[in-house]
């Protein structure tokens, strides 16, 4: 392994550890470039850069007061590190149009962050919000027959 894959995958840890789990977002701006890029399907609109990322973690951050992130995997190859995380907390605040539920909830997520002198100059993510939703109860879980239509 390079000694540059070495290093992106040391900020990928730290940035789960500090950012996720700790709430530390002045480390964003360490490990985020200016006009850093996110593709996310689940919030589509992110802002470039440190900025946006900050909104996107503070409005989950917020959302979830407890959020524990749990690193699964996490691989390098040339300038990507791919991360694979279990994301766990419970719903104490509203979402935009998801009121709090105080539900506890479970996600599983994979971002793929592409790397430049340290820091994430592009990203791809893609989180289970179809499954976090169902727990929520927000939608019904696949297959569940509604009480209404059981014989």
């Amino acid at each position: 392994m390079s000694e540059a894959e070495t290093t992106n995958k040391a900020a990928a840890r730290r940035f789960i550890e500090e950012v996720w789990n700790k709430g530390n977002l002045a480390v964003i701006d360490e490990l985020t470039a200016p006009g850093a890029v996110t593709h996310d399907p689940n919030n589509p609109n992110t802002a470039p850069g440190p900025e946006g990322t900050r909104q996107l973690v503070s409005l989950y951050r917020q959302a979830f007061p407890d959020v524990h992130f749990t690193l699964e995997d996490v691989l390098a190859e040339g300038d990507k590190v791919v991360t694979r995380v279990t994301a766990t907390g419970t719903h104490q605040r509203d979402l935009p149009g998801v009121p709090a539920t105080g539900k506890r909830a479970s996600v599983q997520g994979v971002s793929i962050a592409r790397y430049e002198n340290g820091k994430v100059v592009e990203s791809w993510t893609s989180f289970d919000f179809l499954g976090l939703f169902q727990q929520l109860g927000v939608i019904p879980k696949i297959g569940a027959v509604p009480t209404a239509a059981k014989s």
